[in-house]
């Protein structure tokens, strides 16, 4: 089964249906490669549409549980040229934040406008932006993200690896790099490019790091084919879209692939036990008989 490629700052995958199999055909956007003018920046009211918008979506995902105490960060792209993100300060509640609490990140990663702190993890924004196009970037810290992408690292280990599950992910290191990689799943189909349950996803795992300037240059080569998508080992998920309607479904379908993910493996490990149990159970009730 051919990997899915998804959208990236230069492309986007559309499918068509070839028996039951996907073919991708790969047509051009954006300014790079169409020759399309530079966006016009926002009026007034649309940056404040946004401002309302992103604000609301923090507060769903913060009520989900994703992004506890002052955890995760969001942002959405206010201009291109010169790019301006808005996005929420540092240190700060993200279920709570007001739309006029926002501040206006530039591409360097300093604060044109607002009051607070960037977050050092607005690097990885800024990274994920000027690779793939995105318009919104969603940064959680769920248990299954924080969780699993933990147990992939550890798993894999320093050399390349590969544990097979029982078909739905795969578990590999490569070059420093850890996958998962998902198949063979219905909600795959809310990915943009993903058309039916008969594809694959490989999504990137990467190490942490406290140096977020080493780290964003670390994650850039690998953006152009994950899947809207990119964990960090031990702390979380950044998802992203055209978008932040888009951004906020890649987000939802990527940690319910997660949870459905550890909830797999705590019943296969239930029913190994279970399996393991049962001939000394068998040998106790012939004894009794």
């Amino acid at each position: 089964m051919p990997p899915v490629p998804p959208l990236n700052s230069n492309t986007a995958t559309g499918f068509s249906r070839e028996g039951g199999e996907q073919r991708g055909t790969i047509e051009p956007r954006g300014a790079e490669t169409s020759g399309e003018t530079l966006e016009p920046a926002p009026s007034e009211g649309e940056a404040a549409t946004l401002r309302n918008e992103l604000c609301e979506a923090m507060a769903a995902i913060h009520q989900r549980g994703w992004c506890d105490g002052t955890g995760g960060n969001f942002s959405c792209v206010l201009e291109r040229e010169p790019l301006l993100v808005l996005m929420a300060p540092s240190g700060v509640d993200k279920g709570r934040v007001r739309p006029q609490e926002l501040i206006v990140v530039d591409g360097e990663g300093h604060v044109s406008r607002g009051s607070g702190r960037a977050s050092a993890e607005t690097l990885l924004h800024l990274a994920i932006v000027k690779k793939t196009g995105a318009g919104a970037v969603l940064h959680t810290h769920s248990q299954a993200g924080t969780l699993l992408s933990q147990w992939s690292w550890k798993l894999g280990g320093p050399q390349t690896s590969q544990i097979d599950g029982p078909g739905l992910l795969e578990d590999r290191v490569e070059d420093g790099v850890a996958y998962l990689e998902v198949r063979n799943l219905e909600m795959l189909k809310g990915i943009a490019g993903i058309n039916t349950h008969q594809s694959e996803v490989r999504i990137p795992v990467l190490a942490n790091d406290q140096d977020l300037g080493r780290l964003s240059r670390r994650a850039v080569p690998h953006l152009d084919r994950a899947p809207a998508g990119l964990l960090i080992a031990g702390h979380g998920l950044y998802a992203w879209g055209q978008d932040l309607t888009e951004a906020r479904r890649h987000l939802e379908i990527l940690e319910f692939l997660m949870e459905q993910r550890w909830r797999q493996l705590l019943l296969e490990s239930l029913m190994e036990r279970s399996l393991d149990s049962a001939p000394s159970q068998r040998g106790a009730m012939e004894l009794k008989r």
